[in-house]
């Protein structure tokens, strides 16, 4: 195998895992946590835990899709259905960062600032605000996984 077969198989496969954790795990938050049966308490606990835990490592991996999909993209470019197929990818990833960044992280840096004796009077159309944020985010990495595969399994052998 050459080099840069081998290169290929890497990324792609790196591409396929990485996009899969985050689509993953956006997609287990959104269907596996219905924020608004969650009491005041349980709702800060729930949310400050998984900010803490994710709100630095989802969008590290998310730029990393962003990077291999783009490479990909680049790489099989002469197979015009895969180029098409890893730029919708790409543009569906970082969308989904861009919702991340500019609707969910703000609301993250507020809901850590909050105490169950702090919550605003206006919790929770905030905490449903983030959930529409994420809603947008897990529809457009669903569709970012579908187009990578579609792209990947059609795509010329390396």
């Amino acid at each position: 195998m050459r080099i840069s077969s081998a290169l290929s198989t890497v990324a792609r496969v790196a591409s396929l895992v990485i996009t899969g954790l985050v689509t993953g795990s956006v997609f287990g938050i959104w269907r596996g946590y219905d924020l608004a049966q969650y009491s005041p308490s349980g709702f800060l606990e729930v949310h400050q835990g998984a900010v803490r835990g994710l709100n630095t490592l989802l969008p590290v991996l998310g730029l990393v899709a962003v990077a291999l999909a783009v490479a990909l993209a680049i790489s099989l470019r002469r197979d015009r259905r895969t180029l098409i197929l890893l730029i919708a990818a790409a543009l569906l990833l970082a969308a989904s960062g861009l919702v991340t960044r500019f609707g969910n992280q703000p609301i993250n840096d507020l809901v850590m600032g909050w105490t169950v004796d702090t919550l605003p009077p206006d919790w929770e159309a905030i905490r449903d605000s983030w959930r529409s944020f994420h809603l947008v985010r897990a529809v457009t990495s669903i569709a970012a996984l579908a187009m990578l595969s579609a792209a990947l399994v059609g795509a010329p052998r390396p």
